[in-house]
């Protein structure tokens, strides 16, 4: 009977909470004008700050009518206007709200309203769009769809405060990547909201700060323009140092400093200049500060890391700037169980957001070790780090992971710590977790980590060996991502280096002869260099090479013969007559290069090229076959001196190459020994 019961009850519960609302929508529709304009305005004091009102209008189709009315001709200007404020009322409510009046073609119909004269109507229409494009779920594409929208916009930035402060917001909402800057950059933005900087609204200048922010991203069009605008007489980035100084608002502080990092980072402000060390600089570090809210020490680390990434110098001045290796630790205590705060909506919104906290630190310490080695040092015996770093490898937020192995990546590039605290810590082991099953974009960064760890220096190559790690890195280098396949064949590289024949039969045979050849025709330059580089360290020491070369053999010197052959740089070739130099410093290897005429001719072409490198790489190759104390020495001499390369060598001794000079001298030698 139960089950019988249960839909009648869930339509009467359904049909009592929409009959409320239901009269609002019907007086949508009375014949009357006046009372749709009442109806309309007590619409509007029944949704503000009800969510659930909201979603009853929105399901009992509300939003078509109110649309109608407000693209009407007929409708009055202030009937038209008080359908735009309740349409942004509804759009305030949840994101299924904000998707109920995409469907309607809302985005449409509020810019079609921009046309109008009446400038209540406007900023009502730009309110709403205001709120509908900084949803989440509205497509920023929505704003470039029409041509004719970016130009109007511009225009309506005179019109009041309040255009300009939705117009700014929409702006810096909807302005994602170079294409919308360009678009925006070309429509006049910068000399269009530059002077918005010196309103009198709060509001106006920090919308218009946001929009710089955005524009100068990675941009160095935008940013070098920015540079050398004057507002008041004043140059910009004078502007941005003044609104980031300790009297200002956090937020005023924050975007400023954003602004100027952008710009440095685009080339637009140099490294050393005061406005970033004296000024920029400290500002993000005293963003990380626990006195801040969570949000402001998270955009303060971040940018704070971007800003310093590439620059050694700042890298070293922030680091001994208030006791930021040390502040930043504790970010990973928060909140605390001794928390100051006493807000429980606020500390429930912290808990949540925690993650952000740790993910910041471990970006913010990956910058800062990025190149020196006692910043390195630092970081590691900051309480607990190795350890937390260890714990964020495995944290549930993908980005958080991303973060701790990037910290993981900066701080391997020492050759110390790679013998002691990561040795401590046996680091290798949840890396090879990590490395198991991850997104493309941790896979990139731990496998990069991953190339230091296999240095022959690294006590850790031992035991990554015996995990498993060949078969992971020859899966890597069958990657469609050319990030993946460079550092699976970068780490087997470096396995390679001075290892065991074991190890070198274990590459060759898990990579496959097939796999190799792929690579060895990969479109990347880098993937091609690193599989040279491989080929080379497994070509190394005698008894290996002539292993090697005799089961392996015709394959490589018919991947050498493509090289040489095919339309590659200097270096690709270099490389490639340096593996042959190894083949011929074989015992019976060298045979292979001996008995193709073919690979002799092209060692010959290369002793008289253009390029030193190449001629030093064939030097090699002839110097290691007709070496004297080696068996059969004088056939190969015999032969090579028929084909004209002593003559080469005479030509050469006189080149005004000390190095190429000296090698063509010491190779005469042999022939007269």
């Amino acid at each position: 009977m139960a089950c019988l019961l249960e839909t009648p009850i869930r339509m009467s519960v359904l049909s009592e909470v929409t009959a409320s609302s239901r009269h609002y929508v019907d007086r949508l529709f009375d014949p009357d004008p006046q009372k749709v304009l009442q109806g309309v305005i007590d619409m509007k004091n029944a949704v503000i700050g009800n969510n659930k009102q909201k979603a009853n209008l929105i399901v009992l189709g509300a939003v078509p009518r109110l649309l109608y009315l407000l693209q009407q001709e007929t409708s009055s200007t202030e009937l038209k206007t008080e359908c735009a404020v309740v349409l942004g009322s509804l759009a305030m409510g949840t994101e299924n709200n904000v998707k109920s009046l995409l469907d309607c073609h809302i985005i449409p119909a509020l810019l079609q309203g921009l046309l109008s004269p009446d400038l209540k109507f406007i900023e009502a229409c730009l309110r709403c769009l205001r709120t509908i494009f900084t949803s989440p779920v509205t497509p920023e594409e929505l704003l470039y769809t029409d041509a004719t929208v970016i130009p109007h916009l511009m225009a309506l930035l005179s019109r009041s405060r309040y255009t300009q402060e939705y117009i700014c917001q929409i702006f810096s909402h909807c302005c994602k990547g170079p294409d919308h800057q360009t678009i925006l950059f070309n429509h006049g933005a910068v000399q269009n909201i530059a002077h918005l900087l010196t309103s009198l609204s709060y509001k106006v200048r920090m919308q218009a700060l946001k929009c710089f922010s955005v524009l100068a991203f990675e941009n160095p069009q935008v940013s070098m323009t920015l540079v050398n605008v004057l507002v008041d007489g004043e140059l910009l980035p004078q502007i941005f140092v003044k609104m980031l100084q300790r009297d200002k608002p956090i937020e005023m502080q924050l975007t400023s400093a954003k602004c100027l990092t952008y710009m440095c980072r685009a080339g637009a402000i140099r490294t050393d200049d005061n406005c970033i060390v004296l000024k920029t600089l400290p500002c993000l570090v005293r963003m990380c500060s626990k006195e801040r809210l969570l949000e402001e020490r998270v955009e303060g680390a971040e940018t704070l890391a971007y800003l310093i990434e590439p620059d050694v110098e700042l890298q070293r001045i922030a680091s001994i700037t208030d006791h930021l290796i040390a502040m930043l630790a504790d970010y990973f205590k928060y909140p605390s169980s001794v928390s100051a705060i006493t807000d429980i909506k606020r500390l429930d919104h912290d808990l949540k957001h925690a993650h952000e906290l740790r993910q910041a630190a471990f970006k913010l310490y990956a910058s800062l070790g990025a190149n020196d080695e006692d910043i390195r040092k630092k970081i590691i015996e900051t309480e607990n780090m190795m350890d937390r770093i260890v714990t964020g490898l495995s944290e549930s937020s993908v980005k958080v992971r991303l973060a701790a192995v990037r910290c993981l990546h900066s701080l391997s590039r020492s050759v110390q710590q790679l013998r002691t605290s990561f040795q401590d810590h046996a680091v290798w082991k949840p890396l090879m977790k990590v490395l198991q099953n991850a997104p493309d974009e941790i896979l990139v960064v731990a496998s990069s980590m991953l190339c230091n760890l296999l240095l022959e220096f690294s006590p850790s190559k031992e035991p990554i060996l015996e995990s498993g790690a060949v078969e992971l890195l020859c899966g890597l280098t069958q990657s469609e991502n050319p990030a993946l396949r460079v550092n699976g064949i970068w780490a087997l590289m470096n396995m390679a280096f001075q290892a065991e024949q074991k190890i070198k039969a274990d590459i060759l045979r898990s990579l496959s002869t097939e796999q190799l050849f792929r690579l060895l025709s990969d479109s990347d330059l880098n993937v091609l260099m690193k599989t040279l580089g491989l080929l080379r360290n497994l070509l190394s020491t005698r008894p290996h090479i002539d292993k090697i070369m005799s089961t392996h053999g015709k394959q490589i010197m018919q991947a050498v013969t493509l090289i040489l052959e095919g339309e590659h740089n200097i270096e690709v070739k270099e490389q490639t007559l340096c593996i042959l130099a190894n083949i011929a410093d074989g015992t019976t290897a060298k045979e292979l290069i001996m008995t193709n005429d073919d690979i002799l001719q092209k060692i010959k072409y290369y002793m008289g090229h253009s390029h030193v490198k190449l001629q030093l790489a064939a030097m090699f190759c002839i110097s290691n076959l007709i070496w004297n104390e080696e068996e059969g020495s004088q056939e190969r001499q015999d032969k090579l001196r028929d084909m004209g390369i002593v003559d080469i060598l005479h030509k050469l001794s006189q080149s005004p190459d000390t190095n190429l000079c000296d090698k063509a001298k010491t190779a005469l030698q042999q022939y007269l020994a």
